[in-house]
């Protein structure tokens, strides 16, 4: 497919293009090319797709006219008509995307924003404290689905029994500020751990940040001004996760914020989900400290709450969410940390308004 090929010799570009260190001096272009990295991306990842149920129908197709095992046959024959009416739905998503690759983006497409990042971290308890990151990771992420949100793992710290001393991921494409600006703060979690063997009930934290992703306009950074470093990622325990160096440390020296990106296998990539972390805590730094000089005058009754303030409670054992900014109740835990969040983000928005 001719308009693959372009695809893939313009994304060799791209990457070539994000691997030379003076371009994060200029956020537009950085960000633009981000965002074609990954369009071109999803392409090439249909393209392979389609190229793999090729290869399988082929397989197939083998072991039909063999004719050796009846009941493999029938199950070949199964599988065939399966994988073409696959191809045939990939192929006409891949075509509609290389046409939409050589169009200009829509007023839509461009007033899409407000994309976050949120970062959550284990605070008191432990490793319990460590498996609640990743009870509300898994509740935030199943929200995003439901909403039809995209979401992106920037960086994360396993802990040893599955959880997550810290982890960062974007949301994006859809009001995703409005909807989960509320969710910064300290949420507390009552509840008998895994590994309490006398039943007793303790209460662990988190803290959860979101932070406003600026957009190529409102960030400006200066190379001189970043101290990058390059390290191994690794994953509980210490073990190497790989043995080659993709991990990445960005110091920012003017603030002396420090962020890192361990998740992708590629350098590279590691580097942009840095680099997106550090634009999303430097807008929020600059936000905080004007709205420090305002005082109360931009603040809503609940405001975005600071990283120290406990803002709710998961009571396990009393199938209760308490929201302590709004004092009220909300009942079926379950359900709700597998996503069903709109209930409690309503009742924040109207009482914020």
């Amino acid at each position: 497919m001719p308009g693959i090929e372009n695809v893939k010799r313009e994304y060799e570009e791209i990457l070539q293009q994000l691997s030379d260190p003076e371009l994060i001096s200029n956020w537009d272009k950085f960000g633009e090319l981000t965002k074609k990295k990954i369009f071109f991306e999803n392409i090439i990842e249909k393209e392979k797709e389609i190229q793999d149920l090729k290869n399988k129908i082929a397989e197939n197709k083998s072991i039909i006219s063999a004719k050796d095992d009846l009941e493999l046959v029938s199950l070949a024959e199964t599988e065939t008509n399966q994988f073409q009416e696959r191809e045939k739905i990939l192929e006409k998503e891949l075509n509609k995307l290389i046409e939409a690759e050589s169009q200009p983006a829509s007023e839509e497409e461009n007033a899409k924003g407000g994309s976050v990042i949120v970062e959550i971290r284990a605070g008191a308890g432990g490793e319990e404290a460590a498996l609640f990151v990743g009870d509300l990771f898994k509740m935030y992420s199943k929200y995003a689905q439901l909403q039809g949100w995209r979401q992106k793992t920037l960086d994360s710290r396993p802990s040893e029994l599955g959880g997550f001393k810290e982890i960062v991921f974007e949301l994006k494409d859809g009001d995703v500020f409005s909807k989960m600006q509320f969710e910064g703060g300290v949420h507390r979690v009552q509840r008998i751990p895994e590994t309490e063997k006398q039943g007793r009930v303790h209460t662990s934290t988190a803290s959860v940040a979101v932070l406003l992703k600026p957009k190529e306009t409102e960030m400006k950074l200066n190379p001189a001004d970043l101290k990058i470093d390059v390290y191994k990622s690794s994953g509980p325990g210490g073990q190497y996760v790989n043995k080659r160096m993709t991990a990445v440390r960005i110091t920012h020296l003017p603030s002396g914020l420090i962020v890192t990106s361990q998740t992708e296998r590629n350098l590279q990539q590691n580097k942009i989900n840095a680099i997106s972390i550090l634009g999303a805590r430097l807008l929020d730094k600059k936000i905080t400290d004007e709205e420090e000089k305002m005082g109360d005058k931009r603040k809503t009754q609940i405001g975005r709450a600071k990283r120290a303030e406990k803002i709710r409670t998961y009571n396990f054992p009393q199938d209760r969410i308490t929201d302590h900014r709004i004092k009220k109740s909300f009942h079926n835990i379950e359900k709700i940390m597998e996503g069903e969040l709109n209930d409690i983000l309503e009742a924040l928005k109207n009482n914020g308004e």
